[in-house]
């Protein structure tokens, strides 16, 4: 388990991490109910157990607790995927959510980088800006030192676009980070 504590004067952050799970135990409550089903969805479906207690200045607005969540689960992610003595390092993910089809794409590479396409029709979801949601994939991209590509192809619902892109984010990395004895780099080294 790995454990990342956080504190700004915005935010007081406790997040466990175990990539091998059991996903039973997780335990996250952030004071944003949507953000909460978010993380479940992704923990979930990833096999882990995430475990993150959470207070922010919600009553300011969302970006701060989102992005310092996004940091900490970045470095836990960081920490769990160079911990491992081999992984696949790359992982993809199509997934279909009734009307709604998004890709994700990553690599434990080293070389953040975050190409986000969620083309929300509405401003609003749950209590957040949906602008957060590429900026939440972004961040933690950067502190996962990983390369991540989300792109929804088509959807016709908001909540559905969200929940399709932490889903297919999960197994992506659930592929990912599946161990092997094999080198995953020509050049020997990431």
């Amino acid at each position: 388990m790995i454990t990342i504590n956080r504190e700004t004067k915005e935010t007081r952050i406790q997040l466990s991490l175990d990539i091998n799970g059991p996903t039973d135990q997780s335990k996250i409550q952030s004071g944003q109910p949507f953000f909460d089903h978010m993380l479940d969805q992704l923990a979930t479906h990833a096999g882990w157990c995430l475990q993150l207690d959470m207070n922010s200045d919600w009553q300011v607005d969302d970006h701060h607790g989102i992005e310092d969540v996004a940091i900490c689960l970045g470095q836990a992610l960081k920490q769990a995927w160079q911990a491992a003595p081999g992984n696949q390092r790359y992982g993809q993910r199509l997934l279909p959510m009734d009307e709604t089809l998004t890709t994700c794409a990553v690599d434990l590479c080293g070389r953040p980088y975050a190409v986000i396409n969620l083309p929300f029709s509405q401003a609003m979801l749950g209590g957040i800006n949906t602008e957060m949601w590429s900026h939440f994939y972004y961040t933690l991209a950067i502190n996962a030192g990983i390369c991540l590509h989300i792109n929804n192809q088509y959807f016709g619902n908001n909540h559905h676009l969200v929940e399709s892109s932490f889903k297919a984010l999960a197994y992506a990395l659930k592929e990912a980070l599946t161990p092997t004895d094999k080198q995953r780099s020509t050049k020997g080294v990431l």
